[in-house]
Order: C-alpha cells, then structure tokens, then sequence
C-alpha cells in the first residue's frame, strides 16, 4: 500500500545512485611482439605491458583520483618485506607483522589522501586487514561485482543498458577496481590486488594486469586472466553495476531502493532505514502489484529496480518546480 507523497529525488542524484555509467570501449592500441617492454599511454598514465600480442581494453573516463592512487602504488613496486612479514605498510595499519596485501591498498589510499586533500579511505576504499571485511564493505554499498554476476545472500546482477543479467566474465575491470581472490569454495577473501588495467590477448581471452602487495614478498606487477577460477570479484570505486536485493539485506544499496520507493510513495519516511526489513519487503511487493505481469514477491531484481528508476525520472521531469531558474 503507498504511504504519503514524497518529494521528488533530483534526476542527477538518482542516475547516480544507479550507477548508470555508458559502457567501456575497446581501444586499437596494440602491444606487438618484439617489444621487449612497451610503454602505452591510455588512461593518462604509464603502463607497461609484456611482449605479447594485447589490446588495451578503454575503460572510459576515470576519476581523476585513480591516476593518483596507481601512480602511487607504482612508486612502491620493488618494496619487499622484512623477517616475519614485516612492512611499513603494516606497520601503518597497527601490525607490522600482517599479511599485509590489503595494508598495502589501504596505505596506498591513505597516501593519496594526505597528498591531495581527498577522503577516499573509508568512504571511496574500503579501511581493513581481516578476511572477507572489504569484500563485504564493497557489498554493502552495491559496489562489488562477482566474477559469476551473482551475489550470495544478495542475488543475480546486471549492467546498465544491457537487459540481461550478468554471466560469468561479462565485466570487464577498470583501474581503480580492487581485485578479490578466493582459494575455497566457501568464497572467502584470501588476497586482494590493486587493478591496472585490462586487456585482450590474440584470441580475445582478457587478462587483468594489477599492482599487488604479498604475493608473495614484495610489491609487484602481475597478470591473471579474467577466466581464472580464484578471481572472485571486483570492488568498484563507483557503483557500475545493480545487485538484487531481498530480506535482511544492508547497506547503502539498499538506503537507495528505501528512498526511491519513497519518492513513489510507498514507503514511509520513517524505514528509510538502510535495512531490508519486512516494511521494504512490502513496499516492494507494493510497488511490483503496479507492473504489469510482474509477480508480487518483495523482491527487488532487475526488472524492479530498473522500473523504480523510468518512474523516478519520468517524476522528475513531471515535476514543475525541477523546470523553474531561480535568478
């Protein structure tokens, strides 16, 4: 049932919240064989690529922060730990001794940071040393991507724009990404790499070139295909693709669902609440009653979050005061 009219989320804040970003293109920069070592200049800063044939894949425009974050990681390539896995980083991080591949990331953010006068630690990246923390800290905020686009105790994700839920390796990293890696089948997060950029080889197969901390004692570049069964997923620092969501689900993705559903009107201002309790769920299911040949089930999937979003912006642009210039 709807609960009292609310105003309408500004068109801008709602698209972005959607994560609503075009697709990236593949560039025509080939790295040919000869080359011992090629510097190619795609994304306004250095990245070197190995004697194989491959195709820069362009990530699109980045946030201007993920040049500094790799130029920093990349001043640190050659660093190599102490006796007992002993770094700065951990150090940093208030174990000198830890297994120190997220202390790295972590360090590497905080000196951007300092440098540049950002807040990206803690709000863009996450702040963490403990198995599975960042990966969860990435979902939360709808802004991890698993490599097989389903996300467990969440639900099936998708692009923008592709009508189609994801399969296996349909996307592509970008610079900035953090890398996750699991070694069990429960999932869990046993390393973490910084993303470089990506790339084809001659048959079309991508491979992710990161910068990476602990693997397995200094920092260093390196290279695993995007097929490779120990990649578990992606932490995005924009939100570039949309995760179901359903009972007991938390975090900013789901705040999101809880605003959009109360700008439509069904869902009350007080359950903006950031936690998918059984209010959302009935609100969902509310709102699902008004699709046509849509079933009722309090799940918010792909096709109900899209629908959520034309009906936002058709709100928007329905709203007269969003037209008026104030001089």
């Amino acid at each position: 049932m709807k609960s009292g009219k609310a105003a309408a989320i500004p068109l801008a804040f709602m698209m972005t919240l959607a994560g609503l970003w075009e697709p990236a293109a593949v560039s025509a920069q080939p790295v040919m064989p000869g080359d011992e070592w090629a510097i190619v200049d795609t994304h306004e800063w250095p990245v070197i690529v190995s004697a194989t044939t491959e195709t820069i894949i362009d990530s699109g425009a980045r946030p201007e922060y993920v040049r500094w974050l790799l130029n920093t990681a990349i001043h640190e390539l050659g660093y190599t730990e102490g006796p007992n896995n002993l770094t700065k980083y951990g150090a940093w991080a208030g174990d000198p001794n830890a297994e120190w591949c997220a202390e790295f990331l972590c360090w590497c953010v905080d000196q951007v940071d300092q440098a540049h006068g950002t807040e990206l630690l803690r709000n863009t990246y996450p702040l963490y040393g403990s198995q599975n923390v960042g990966r969860d800290w990435f979902i939360r905020r709808g802004r991890f991507i698993y490599r097989k686009g389903y996300c467990p105790g969440w639900g099936y994700q998708w692009l923008p724009g592709e009508n189609a839920l994801m399969k296996k390796n349909d996307y592509i990293p970008r610079p900035g990404d953090w890398m996750f890696f699991s070694y069990n089948t429960a999932g869990d997060t046993e390393h973490v790499a910084l993303v470089e950029y990506a790339a084809r080889d001659s048959e079309g197969n991508v491979i992710v070139h990161v910068i990476e901390g602990n693997n397995p004692s200094s920092v260093q570049r390196n290279r695993f295909y995007l097929d490779n069964s120990q990649v578990l997923g992606f932490g995005t620092p924009t939100r570039v693709a949309g995760t179901t969501m359903r009972s007991g689900n938390q975090g900013e993705a789901v705040l999101w669902l809880q605003q959009g559903l109360n700008a439509l009107g069904f869902l009350s201002g007080q359950h903006l609440t950031g936690t998918f309790s059984g209010n959302t769920k009935a609100a969902v299911s509310a709102f699902q009653a008004t699709m046509p040949g849509k079933a009722a089930n309090g799940i918010a999937d792909m096709a109900t979050q899209e629908e959520m979003v034309r009906r936002l912006a058709l709100q928007e642009l329905s709203t007269l005061d969003n037209w008026l210039v104030e001089e």
